[in-house]
């Protein structure tokens, strides 16, 4: 039997929060910094987005290992935080971001026009999270309401390692019954997320405006100038570099062309592994 490369997509894997809803990313980030002070800890929305696409839990243990946050601990308690209060800080962070998540659970414009085009191509929808079970049990009955049920969603805590591992954009291969990794595209608006795609083997695809790099409500980005929006990519752009997405584009409104791009470069037979920017 010889190998033979996929010559069209099987399905995207989609992202959540800064992908399909909460254009912003917001949910998350100002969870975070309400936990944070909780215990007495102030730190900034700015600071809370930076590990931003990881596990909540190893997100907050990031956190507290920051040199600026770690010598808040000091000054306050007199050491270094430790796995005590990481575990505190997220044992907090849970019931907020559980009681809070359906603030942010609207669907990024554009989303449903942009899964019909995708579900019309033949596609499969599969989605992974940086949130644990816990809190896609809250937002998943809400998003349905809206519209957008993905054919198979796996939380950060369903798998024994979260991003930037491939594991959980893998168990979306195992569920949809995918013939190949380099037929799947994982779309995403932070670099764990992107990487996690790469080390699945798949096409990558990263969102510059709707997530945590840009962080401004869609009422904020749809006001922004010509001049700022291309200031913007090319600032987010070069956020994006380390993680090396095989395409950039603004938000998800743009995933159909790309869709239609990657189909014709597997056709000549390109392979995701060998096609990183």
């Amino acid at each position: 039997m010889r190998y033979q490369l996929p010559t069209r997509l099987q399905a995207v894997i989609l992202d959540w929060a800064g992908t399909v809803v909460d254009f912003g990313s917001f949910a998350p980030t100002r969870i975070f910094v309400e936990a944070f002070a909780s215990v007495g800890i102030e730190i900034t929305l700015d600071e809370a987005r930076g590990p931003m696409g990881i596990g909540k839990r190893d997100h907050i243990n990031t956190l507290c290992n920051q040199p600026n946050i770690s010598e808040r601990f000091q000054r306050r308690f007199g050491r270094l935080p430790n796995d005590i209060d990481v575990n505190e800080i997220y044992k907090r962070f849970m019931p907020l971001q559980i009681a809070k998540v359906g603030e942010y659970s609207t669907l990024i414009p554009g989303t449903l026009d942009t899964i019909t085009a995708l579900r019309k191509a033949g596609l499969k929808i599969g989605s992974t999270s940086g949130y644990p079970k816990e809190v896609m049990e809250k937002l998943i009955p809400l998003t349905a309401n809206a519209g957008y049920s993905p054919d198979y969603i796996v939380a950060s805590d369903e798998v024994p390692k979260g991003r930037p591992s491939p594991a959980q954009a893998l168990a979306n291969v195992i569920a949809l019954g995918l013939d190949d990794v380099a037929a799947c595209v994982k779309i995403d608006d932070t670099l764990p997320g992107i990487i996690e795609g790469h080390s699945a083997g798949m096409w990558t695809v990263g969102l510059r405006f709707s997530g945590n790099f840009l962080g401004l409500t869609w009422n904020e980005y749809s006001i922004l100038s010509s001049e700022r929006l291309n200031s913007e990519r090319q600032r987010i752009d070069a956020l994006f570099a380390p993680s090396k997405p095989h395409y950039l584009i603004d938000t998800i409104s743009e995933l159909p062309p790309v869709i239609n791009d990657i189909n014709t470069r597997l056709e000549r037979g390109e392979s995701p592994a060998n096609n990183r920017n």
